[in-house]
């Protein structure tokens, strides 16, 4: 198994700079994992440096409590494409979601049609830690149906993060062509392997290089 595949190094902290983002992006690109994930920011400076390479420009979107009006997410949608990103991580709106509104699923509808339509993927940010299991077998029925490619964990800004439980049903809930992208406190190998086994195919961490380190060692 090549666990680099399976790892989007990540920074998002809000007091990172331009030097932590020149790093993350050389970190990915040495490591050759398969994204790198970064504030929108940062977006356009990022491009640059990764249109050659096969690593996966990874940013967000409605972040982090995602309860956004849809008009800002899609603006910040056509900013994030328009500025070079492959990957957008949408936060749902928990709000409008426990609230029974129907209107996170007509706002997911429009989001992934117009990032389809620009050529990049959707993943729906469930932020779990706020839900039920019952309401994350819901959540990820939701996003499935409304068109995202994955279905992911955490934020990372919440009071927990991934949990092999819910991952375990998520991937019991989404369909097969649906990814499981599991974020938040996977911090070294055993984590991140107990993830991948409990249905994750993608990992976003910000210990990519320690994970990496503790793989390397232990082959």
């Amino acid at each position: 198994m090549d666990i680099n595949r399976h790892i989007e190094q990540t920074n998002l902290k809000p007091d990172l700079t331009d030097k932590d983002i020149d790093m993350l992006v050389q970190q990915a690109i040495d490591n050759q994992f398969v994204g790198a994930c970064l504030p929108p920011f940062w977006v356009k400076r990022a491009a640059r440096e990764l249109k050659d390479t096969d690593v996966q420009l990874v940013t967000v979107i409605g972040f982090p409590l995602g309860y956004n009006r849809t008009e800002a997410k899609i603006l910040e949608i056509e900013k994030a494409i328009e500025d070079g990103a492959n990957e957008l991580d949408i936060v749902m709106n928990v709000s409008a979601f426990k609230s029974g509104m129907p209107w996170p699923k007509i706002e997911l509808a429009k989001c992934a049609q117009l990032i389809h339509d620009g050529g990049a993927m959707m993943k729906v940010i469930l932020e779990t830690s706020y839900l039920t299991d019952e309401e994350i077998i819901s959540a990820t029925k939701l996003c499935s149906e409304a068109g995202t490619d994955w279905v992911k964990t955490s934020t990372g800004f919440s009071s927990a993060g991934a949990q092999v439980g819910h991952i375990k049903i998520m991937r019991d809930n989404a369909p097969s062509n649906v990814g499981v992208k599991a974020s938040g406190g996977i911090r070294n190998l055993d984590q991140a392997k107990a993830m991948l086994d409990a249905g994750a195919d993608r990992l976003g961490v910000s210990a990519g290089l320690t994970i990496m380190q503790e793989f390397n060692e232990s082959r």
